[in-house]
């Protein structure tokens, strides 16, 4: 009897399709739950990083024939007054006439740590009666706060993405041409002062606020950096940075640090309803208790068609019209479906797709599950 043994090289070949087989599911299931994870940066900020919106009014020249009527709104006529005697123009309201002018608000926002010089892009608005700032010129106009400070200056020439053509008759309108916008239409002028630390310590705040998360981003940081963070609500973490990391010079690579960290945020099961629109959107964490759903739609059809009713040949009637009335019920076989308690919202979808439901007919079951108490989520109509 012969046996054949095969040799060390075949044996190793194999194990290792084995242990590779066997390890893929190991290799696999990591990788999922770091895409199921995001970065720190995405769902929270650091306190004090942030934006300030500025304001201010001015006037738009250059327009064709569209802006206020000055003498109506009174407010250009006396701020297009206001510029002519700066430049040494001595004019009153009265002789002003021109209809190539309008008032206008400036909007912007600027952001922490912007340095003098810095450009930022501006939105203007109409404020008074001109049909259109179509062509115009934004003259030059400071830029407050709301501590009434000058933060900057905005001038420039408009883009308003829009038109409005009139006739005698009738006019044709694409878009608002009211309301334009200048890409770096405004000059930093003034720094808005922004500090990350306070004292020793600086927050990281949750943009949606959550416990569970505001624990998970604890353990995160403080699993890199020991006993230095601490939840204070559901909102916000403090961080009592490492003494390496005191230093202006250094705070800046760990906040970086800390906003590269992974973590999976939580949230409470929510169900958004649309009615305007059908729209349904369901997180993932919405449960269901065990449920009986039927739907089924009943239709009903009424249908008159007139007939001519002739009398016999030795009768003396009188032909007539008359009515006839057709009526046709219909009504869809109802089926009776359970959902099983603890299934998700992809299963609750698979199964109600089996039933034939429209969106519509979705929010009225979803609706229904919840007044039955078995929709273990937040249901959020708007």
């Amino acid at each position: 009897m012969k046996i054949n043994v095969p040799n060390m090289n075949t044996i190793f070949k194999y194990l290792a399709i084995s242990f590779s087989v066997v390890l893929a599911p190991l290799l696999i299931t990591p990788y999922k739950s770091a895409q199921a994870a995001v970065r720190v940066k995405d769902i929270a900020y650091v306190q004090g990083v942030r934006d300030n919106q500025l304001y201010g009014y001015g006037l738009v020249i250059g327009l064709q024939g569209t802006g206020d009527n000055s003498q109506i709104f009174k407010v250009t006529s006396q701020m297009a007054v206001n510029i002519f005697q700066k430049l040494g123009v001595l004019i009153t309201k009265s002789d002003f006439f021109s209809k190539n002018v309008a008032a206008v608000m400036i909007t912007a926002n600027i952001p922490a740590f912007a340095r003098p010089g810095d450009k930022l892009d501006v939105i203007i608005s109409s404020i008074g009666d001109a049909k259109s700032l179509e062509g115009g010129v934004l003259l030059q106009t400071t830029l407050q706060g709301t501590d009434n400070e000058v933060y900057a200056v905005a001038q420039g020439p408009l883009s308003t993405g829009g038109y409005i053509v009139e006739g005698q008759a009738q006019s044709t309108r694409k878009n608002i041409s009211t309301t334009a916008y200048i890409s770096n239409g405004a000059i930093v002028e003034k720094e808005i002062q922004a500090s990350i630390l306070y004292g020793k310590s600086l927050s990281v705040v949750i943009r949606d606020p959550d416990f569970t998360t505001a624990n998970r981003l604890v353990e995160v940081i403080n699993n890199l950096y020991p006993n230095s963070s601490k939840a204070i609500d559901s909102a916000v973490v403090n961080i009592i940075p490492p003494s390496d990391f005191q230093s202006e010079n250094t705070i800046v690579r760990f906040v970086a640090n800390i906003e590269e960290l992974y973590i999976k945020p939580d949230s409470i099961a929510r169900v958004i309803i649309n009615e305007r629109t059908g729209t349904i959107v369901a997180g993932e964490n919405v449960r269901i208790a065990t449920v009986a759903v039927a739907h089924g739609n009943l239709s009903i059809t009424i249908s008159e068609k007139p007939e001519v009713s002739q009398p016999g040949v030795l009768s003396s009637g009188t032909t007539e019209t008359v009515q006839r009335t057709d009526i046709q019920i219909s009504e869809e076989e109802k089926r009776l479906l359970v959902l099983q308690e603890g299934v998700t919202i992809s299963d609750v979808a698979r199964a109600l797709n089996v039933l034939g439901v429209t969106p519509r007919d979705l929010i009225s079951i979803f609706q229904a599950i919840k007044r039955a108490g078995a929709l273990h989520a937040e249901l959020v109509i708007m």
